[in-house]
């Protein structure tokens, strides 16, 4: 038991040096930065810089957007508030349970109005881009990932952290943003997007993708508050944004 914590910890201070101590500290700090959208029919509290994520995806009249992994659904509200019913979105997750709280989410917190061009899927992210191709003006794929938060809040999720757990989310990582780039029309954008502080799960994804598909997609320089910038996209990190994150986000557009 004792040495998968050490791991755990070697394994993040290795990323961060010095920093690590700072920004362990924050991580288990209850004081998270949640806000709510006005005019919800009731609130729904989130990460007020996930919300500040989903806001980065241009949208416009008529766009088809995709929610690759939506649940539990902070951004796909996000997403139906922006559209005001003026794009058609398609929310997937692969988990019944998770899928059925996502609709509950959203239907108690938006009226019926914005959701008229709204669909729940239930479809392998990892395999969309080889039945749908060039079907999408915009994708969001906020990808699974190590969430260190919530597993440093957790005893129990901390006892079962092992190094392999990453490395096989980088794995899913990086086959979801090749499905969401083959989904993606020429001229659209997709935003990746996790709640990690594994520079591996973030940062190097977006770089694996750029170095094997050259001239397939560019950057698009996003502003996030407090965010940091790195090779690709921003990273805001709770030590230095006053308990706003972890959230990684990076944007592309597709040649």
């Amino acid at each position: 038991m004792a040495r998968e914590k050490i791991t755990f910890e070697v394994f993040y201070s290795e990323q961060y040096g010095d920093r690590w101590e700072e920004l362990k500290a924050a991580m288990l700090s209850e004081e998270e930065d949640k806000t709510t959208l006005p005019d919800l029919i009731q609130p729904y509290y989130m990460d007020r810089t996930s919300i500040e994520t989903a806001y980065l995806l241009p949208l416009k009249e008529g766009d088809s957007v995709l929610d690759m992994c939506a649940a539990p659904g902070g951004k796909t509200i996000v997403l139906l508030s922006r559209m005001e019913g003026k794009c058609s979105l398609v929310s997937n997750d692969r988990s019944s349970e998770r899928r059925e709280r996502m609709r509950r989410a959203v239907t108690e917190c938006l009226p019926s109005s914005l959701l008229s061009s709204w669909k729940v899927t239930g479809h392998d992210a990892s395999k969309w881009g080889l039945y749908e191709k060039e079907a999408y003006d915009a994708i969001l794929l906020d990808a699974p990932c190590s969430s260190e938060r919530h597993v440093m809040q957790s005893h129990e999720h901390l006892m079962q952290w092992s190094p392999s757990r990453p490395k096989r989310l980088q794995a899913l990582q990086y086959t979801m943003l090749n499905s969401a780039m083959m989904a993606l029309k020429r001229g659209g954008c997709l935003l990746y997007s996790t709640c990690s502080i594994n520079r591996l799960e973030d940062d190097a994804i977006i770089r694996r993708f750029m170095t094997k598909h050259p001239g397939e997609a560019i950057e698009v320089p996003i502003a996030l508050e407090f965010g940091e910038k790195l090779d690709y996209g921003s990273l805001v990190l709770p030590d230095k944004s006053g308990g706003r994150g972890p959230m990684y986000a990076a944007l592309l557009r597709k040649l």
